[in-house]
């Protein structure tokens, strides 16, 4: 199959080249320039769990490229669900979704969040981005990849990555929950970026737990997704100096985000 998407390697070169010449990054987007008091935000901390009898785990066929099978090995395993001990889901996206003053001005980091690829799989398959920030796509494998973002509020792109070591850097411009990525050339590659205009964000780690910090008092709208089992909510107040916990659950059969 690689062999046959060589005769794309001009078409990508020439794809990158007007990409990299007409994305310049936007200006950032401007806040009401109201700053937090650090002195009085409260935390938000909690986890995700899934109820129920846990979906039996998928395999990947990925010996169309001999370069992802030496690099994940002869039995790879999709981590679309990832499920632990007690329920602990993995790789849910929580964020504030409402109720944030919009007089609020946060800074937008400089460093890029990095989108990887690894054996042939998207790694973190699920990360947040602040609107505005940068993001790298790295290919860290020995075979030709082709990163195809899919999203909705923001501005498509598919450029194609042919050697090792390639970095692409983009820039989402508005929120967006969430941008789905995937790879052309490897039809099981999938990762998923949550845009975000706050800094309030998390995802879930292998004990299905999350941390939301420096959160200024208020009441909020909480989601929070899976790509899955759909999207949950919760409303939570915190008072100054405040930590919260909330508890977001999960079943089978919900229809997709």
């Amino acid at each position: 199959m690689i062999k046959n998407l060589r005769h794309l390697v001009p078409t990508f070169a020439v794809f990158s080249l007007v990409a990299a010449c007409s994305s310049a990054p936007p200006p950032p987007p401007a806040g009401g320039g109201k700053p937090v008091d650090a002195a009085t935000t409260g935390s938000l901390s909690g986890r995700a769990a899934f109820a129920g009898t846990p979906p039996a785990v998928e395999s990947i066929r990925m010996n169309t490229d001999k370069a992802c099978v030496q690099g994940s090995g002869p039995n790879p395993q999709s981590d679309a669900i990832l499920i632990g001990a007690d329920g602990a889901l993995k790789n849910v996206f929580v964020y504030v979704k409402e109720g944030l003053d919009p007089a609020y001005s946060f800074d937008i980091p400089t460093t890029a969040a990095i989108l990887d690829q690894q054996g042939c799989i998207y790694t973190p398959r699920v990360i947040g981005v602040r609107a505005g920030q940068p993001f790298d796509v790295v290919n860290s494998d020995q075979t030709l990849h082709n990163v195809h973002a899919m999203p909705m509020q923001n501005q498509e792109f598919n450029q194609g990555q042919l050697t090792k070591g390639v970095r692409l850097t983009r820039t989402f411009t508005v929120p967006e929950v969430m941008v789905r990525f995937k790879c052309d050339v490897h039809p099981w590659m999938a990762a998923y970026v949550g845009v975000v205009a706050h800094p309030y964000f998390a995802v879930t780690d292998a004990g299905g737990a999350f941390e939301i910090a420096n959160l200024p008092p208020g009441t909020y709208t909480l989601e929070a997704w899976h790509e899955r089992f759909g999207r949950r909510t919760a409303q939570v107040t915190i008072s100054a100096t405040q930590a919260q916990t909330v508890t977001f659950s999960f079943a089978a059969k919900q229809e997709r985000p």
